[in-house]
């Protein structure tokens, strides 16, 4: 998935990273950014399934484990990029467990998949995720929640996770009580409610709904000092 907020996510974490970089999922097919271009002085590789632009290296990241390092120089990467690809991933534990594995300790991992998104084959479609649920599937790793950001499908707009993301709650009193809006939207809301063409559209609780999940966590982090509480 071609998605500007993912880059953005990248650009204002950049600090954190190093080289040797992998990139899981690199092809280019048309909508895809180059994210290498945002480190020309590291050595970068970018694994693919398939050949084609910008892959370095075809491999399977559901292989076993010495199959997947051996292919890849037996090597351990600083910063490992896994945008959108996830949610193709039949054996996903499988996968996470691996990259944890490539990933060298204090290295870091970047991380974007779909909250909610449109079902897209390549080659199938397995899973959607929650911050929480990205945190099960990387156990070594210590995400850095003040970095987690959930964004919409407009550009640029994302923000930390919280209960209220993008959500309109139209029962009038409840509005009110959580200042969503004033005492005169309030009327207004309870009032066009009663007409069946507003109903739909007041009954739908969500503006713009989260559509994808951004996350960044370090490899040991805490035995490193890398991270205060």
């Amino acid at each position: 998935m071609g998605d500007l907020n993912q880059l953005e996510y990248l650009k204002n974490n950049q600090s954190l990273t190093n080289g040797p970089i992998l990139e899981i999922g690199s092809k280019d097919y048309g909508n895809s950014f180059d994210y290498r271009a945002l480190f020309p002085d590291d050595n970068y590789i970018g694994i693919d399934l398939m050949e084609g632009k910008r892959v370095d290296v075809v491999a399977d990241i559901s292989d076993d484990f010495n199959i997947l390092a051996s292919k890849l120089g037996d090597n351990s990467f600083k910063t490992i990029i896994c945008f959108s690809a996830l949610e193709h991933c039949k054996e996903l534990f499988k996968v996470c467990s691996n990259i944890q594995n490539l990933l060298d300790d204090g290295g870091v991992l970047f991380v974007s998949v779909p909250f909610s998104w449109e079902y897209h084959k390549f080659p199938e479609d397995y899973w959607r995720f929650t911050p929480e649920g990205i945190k099960v599937l990387f156990p070594d790793l210590e995400f850095i929640d003040t970095h987690t950001m959930i964004s919409t499908s407009k550009i640029g707009e994302m923000k930390n996770p919280d209960d209220e993301f993008y959500k309109l709650d139209m029962a009038p009193r409840d509005g009110i009580r959580k200042k969503r809006y004033g005492l005169l939207a309030g009327i207004i809301i309870k009032i066009l409610k009663y007409f069946p063409f507003f109903k739909p559209i007041f009954n739908y609780v969500f503006l713009m709904p989260p559509v994808a999940v951004h996350m960044d966590g370090i490899k040991r982090a805490f035995s490193l000092g890398i991270i205060k509480k």
